[in-house]
Parts: structure tokens; sequence; C-alpha cells
């Protein structure tokens, strides 16, 4: 077997709001199509008519990550202000009601609405995903058996959702709460082959309820379409630089695992039970009150863990070229994830004797420049 490339390709879902008022706004048809005149395929409508998605093109470091994900924001930023729209990398609208919203009239968005039924009303939520290229089927489900027990360190630096319909949840990631009522969500089941993750989904799809393996929404997959593992678990970011460092940390923790598998050694599996309490601790609290580990028996600072982890795949930062954005991934720890500093934005507004409306405007005005920052 070759050894994998590790390319790289990172997914985001956007949400348009108004540029002056900050509430959520339909993107009309020409928007979309001024968009894909300028980038193709690389832009998407999304099951929302408020929702954008873009795609990289395939990466093979991160810097061509950068600089691809970088003409996507712009594009969809200066087409969004051509509509009197602005563009928000966050994985909820703090104030907006969505049964307001509507779903776009395509058909496989009317099936999905026909399918869900309430449960796709409340999908006003937008993420992240990650893939990492590996060039064989039974790698991908080998390093998605280890590679779980990373995915609530990804979320906890990711999330940007503490707000919704004007409310502060007390969540960190309020998204994951509204995702996982979906059916076939949450942390990947252990599979022992590629041929029993096929068994598997083959078995659902025979029965006439999915069309294919796109309906498997696990916080980590197989990719149906592309050969590679695909991290679904993030919260969007509003600032790319930390899309960026998050991104980098998944290609190298896979290329860490693959490592230990030359070297006929694994990371150690952790039963699914134990990984799901270090993901609702990620999902409520973060970064601010640790993570597990079940080594040590004990919850760790997060920064104590954030140290650890980049020490572990410094070897692979240095051979996939991104030291620099995998170092970084501090300065999420030192200035906050998005939620944190969502937080500190309205409590400054409502200190300076502004309004809960005011103040979650201001959240919205912080989003907005966020999205651009870097780009």
């Amino acid at each position: 077997m070759a050894d994998p490339d590790f390319t790289m390709g990172i997914e985001e879902e956007y949400l348009l709001v108004d540029a002056e008022t900050y509430d959520l706004a339909e993107a009309p048809e020409a928007l979309i199509e001024a968009c894909a005149e300028d980038i193709g395929g690389q832009v998407s409508p999304e099951f929302l008519r408020c929702q954008v998605e873009v795609g990289t093109k395939v990466c093979a470091t991160v810097a061509d990550a950068r600089a691809d994900l970088s003409r996507l924001r712009r594009t969809i930023a200066r087409h969004a202000a051509d509509h009197g729209l602005a563009p928000i990398a966050a994985s909820c609208h703090p104030l907006a009601d969505w049964s307001e919203q509507h779903h776009r009239d395509r058909d496989r968005y009317n099936t999905l609405r026909r399918d869900l039924a309430g449960v796709a009303q409340r999908m006003l939520i937008c993420g992240m995903h990650v893939h990492v290229g590996l060039n064989d089927d039974d790698l991908r489900i080998d390093l998605m058996n280890q590679f779980s027990y990373f995915l609530p360190h990804m979320l906890a630096l990711s999330c940007s959702s503490p707000f919704w319909q004007g409310r502060d949840t007390g969540l960190a990631s309020y998204r994951l709460t509204v995702f996982d009522n979906l059916p076939r969500t949450g942390l990947p089941p252990r599979m022992e082959s590629y041929g029993q993750f096929s068994r598997s989904v083959q078995t659902i799809i025979d029965t006439g309820l999915i069309e294919d393996s796109t309906k498997i929404w696990w916080d980590l997959r197989p990719s149906h379409r592309f050969p590679t593992l695909e991290s679904r678990i993030c919260d969007v970011t509003p600032r790319l630089e930390h899309a960026l460092s998050i991104a980098a940390l998944t290609q190298c923790i896979m290329r860490m695992l693959w490592r230990l598998r030359k070297a006929n050694q694994r990371w150690r599996l952790y039963d699914t039970f134990l990984i799901g309490e270090n993901r609702w601790r990620a999902q409520r609290y973060g970064m601010a009150e640790g993570l597990i580990d079940f080594g040590r028996g004990a919850v760790v600072p997060y920064s104590e863990l954030l140290d650890e982890l980049i020490a572990l795949v410094a070897e692979d930062a240095q051979a996939l070229d991104c030291v620099a954005e995998v170092d970084a991934a501090r300065d999420i720890v030192t200035g906050g994830n998005s939620a944190e500093r969502q937080r500190a934005v309205r409590a400054a507004a409502m200190a300076r004797g502004e309004d809960e409306g005011q103040a979650m405007r201001a959240v919205l005005a912080e989003l907005v420049g966020e999205f651009c920052e870097g780009v």
C-alpha cells in the first residue's frame, strides 16, 4: 500500500444576514449564480435559504487551503454585499427564530424535509468539515476508530454557537444539540473493516430508507464521494486562521496515527461511552473546564492537553509543512474560541448600558467583521 498523501479539503457553511440590521436573510438565486460564475462548483446552496456552503479544492498543504479558503470567503462576501447582505461563519445566529426560516424547494431538500419532519425545521445551524486524503479503505476505518478519541478536542477549539433565539444556552456548541436530533449522528461506531462499514450502510440502503452514505452524519466518517476521512464535529469558526489551525491539527493527528500503524502500534481504543463524556464536556464548556485524560483518570485543563497534543504531532506538522498553523492553536486558547468571544462582546455591551437586543447586535457586528479577518 502506498503511503497516503494526506491532502486536505475544508468545507464551511455560512449564514447570510442583512448588512445593516444583522437579521437573518435569504440568499437570492442571483447571489448563488454570481458566486458560481466566479468559483464554480465550490459554492452551493444549503438546506435553508439563508445558508450557503463552500468547499476548497483538494489541497496539498495548509498553505494551499489558506489561499483557496480565503478566496472563497472573499468571493461570498463581495457578492453578498452587492445584495446588501453579509456572511457570518458562526454555527448559530444569536437571534434568529428557526420557525421563521424556509428550506429550498429542491428535490433533495424536499425529501429531507419530508423524512426528518419537525427535526429538519430546527436545522438553523452551520458546521465545518475537514477531509484528509487516505488512499486505502481499511486504513480509513482503522483511523476512524482511533481518531474518535480526539473529536472532543477539535470541537472544544471550534465552538461558536452559545446563543439560540436570543438566549444564552449555557452551552459552547448549541449546534451539536440541534444536530444530534437527526438520525445517524454522533460518534461513529467502531468498525472492524471497510467491508463491515459498507455492509452496514448497504443494509439501510437496501430498505430504501437512504440512497447512499451521504445520509450517514456521524462526527467522523469515510466520505462517500472522496477517498478521505471526513471530520464533521466542528462548529464553523468566524476567523480564517482558527479554521486553518483546526484543519492542520486534524491532518497532523491522522498522520500521527498512520505513523503509529506503520510501527505496528496504535492509539488506545476507548469505549464510545467515555469519549462521549468528553464530547459532552466540549459541547457544554468548550475549553473552559478541561477534558478527561483517560490515561491519568482525571480532568485536565485544556491548555495542558493541547500542549501535549502539539508535542505529539510535532514530527507530523514538520512533514506536512504546517508547524505555524498547529502552534497557532494555542492562540485560540489564549484569546478564546468564538463562543467565549461572543459572550465577552455581549457582556461588554451590557456593561455599557445597552439592552439585550443591542448587545446581541454587537455580537453579530463582531461576527460580520471576523469573517473577513486575514482573507
